[in-house]
């Protein structure tokens, strides 16, 4: 992929999406806890702020909140994390939240037995509510420049509005010279109401035909994009790897924008023991990232979207496609080792876990 120069962009990646506000009981249930731990969250937002904590890369949000405390409270929370916020919406907030709210996430991370469990509560937010138009996407990706865009699934099932923006900043992306990935990111929750994977697919379809890098797991292709993934099994995701080499086949043969294709691999054995790697295409390859069998995870959720940034981040920095692929894999697993959606991680961390070293002591 030819990528601006960084002298030229203020930002290396912009990504368009929801932040929500999460809620997490930690070692209790939703249902039954009386306190929460909360941080902010979202499959877009997750992977600017990767790229900005973990990999050092200047990163910027574009999304809309609604103005009142909760709204207050995710800007402070999204200052911590340094991804810049010059182009988030602010919408009047009518005191009850029936115009525009702010979206809320409840997640238990899930131990042995028991998987993960999210409840969103995300009717009506302010993103929700943006439509084209709505974004001056000159002033993204020409007035400030950005060598890199990313948006995903969750933002384009929130409502057909805001699919059309994502659509929108694609193709101005795109004119501008700037690189767009997409993460699939299928959530059955959101498209329960509007259609379901017949919609999703068909929702996918027109946004991917302006994608650079597709990203996505196994659902991901078959729910969310329409294709039949033959031999691939949800719950052993790293036995047939060839059944990935064939799906991103396909996929690259019909879609003739996209240069790469990638694909996080998860084998949950149980909620805290995962088999983890990743593999990706391009036209001419097939890459297998490292495999990290029995890997302890202390919280899953955002693994997927610091598998993005990691991937990203050796894309832009020069690196060839193995070596990003084994930032990718690396970041992600490092990720689900602390709470929270977003990453905790280092890039001497992420450095030291592709040199495949041990989780001693450092000191």
């Amino acid at each position: 992929m030819r990528l601006r120069p960084a002298e030229e962009c203020r930002y290396d990646l912009v990504a368009l999406g929801e932040v929500m506000l999460r809620f997490d009981p930690g070692d209790r249930r939703i249902a039954t806890t009386r306190s929460f731990a909360v941080s902010e969250g979202g499959g877009e937002y997750n992977v600017a702020r990767g790229l900005r904590r973990c990999f050092g890369m200047r990163t910027a949000i574009v999304t809309a909140f609604a103005d009142n405390p909760v709204g207050r409270l995710l800007e402070d929370l999204i200052l911590q994390g340094g991804v810049d916020q010059t182009h988030v919406s602010w919408v009047p907030y009518d005191g009850i939240g029936r115009g525009a709210r702010n979206g809320l996430n409840f997640v238990e991370r899930g131990f042995g037995v028991r998987g993960a469990l999210g409840c969103s509560d995300r009717g009506h937010t302010a993103v929700s509510l943006l439509r084209p138009g709505d974004v001056d996407w000159h002033a993204v990706f020409a007035r400030d420049g950005a060598r890199w865009f990313h948006c995903g699934g969750i933002f384009a099932a929130l409502s057909p509005s805001t699919a059309e923006l994502a659509l929108e900043a694609m193709t101005a992306a795109r004119r501008h010279g700037t690189a767009v990935s997409f993460d699939l990111n299928y959530r059955p929750s959101l498209w329960q109401a509007s259609g379901g994977p017949d919609a999703a697919a068909e929702t996918n379809r027109r946004l991917v035909e302006q994608v650079d890098v597709l990203l996505g797991n196994e659902e991901d292709f078959s729910a969310a994009l329409g294709y039949s993934v033959e031999g691939v099994d949800d719950s052993h995701t790293g036995l047939d790897v060839g059944a990935y080499e064939r799906l991103h086949a396909d996929v690259l043969a019909g879609y003739p924008e996209v240069t790469l294709v990638a694909t996080s691999l998860r084998e949950a054995h149980t909620a805290t023991l995962n088999d983890w790697s990743g593999v990706c295409s391009t036209r001419e390859e097939f890459f297998i990232g490292p495999q990290m069998r029995g890997l302890e995870v202390f919280d899953r959720v955002g693994g997927g979207d610091s598998f993005a940034s990691g991937l990203i981040y050796g894309l832009l920095t020069g690196e060839d496609v193995q070596t990003s692929l084994a930032y990718a894999v690396a970041h992600g697993a490092l990720a689900m080792t602390t709470p929270g959606d977003t990453s905790m991680a280092t890039l001497d961390e992420v450095r030291r876990v592709v040199r495949g070293g041990a989780a001693r002591v450092i000191r």
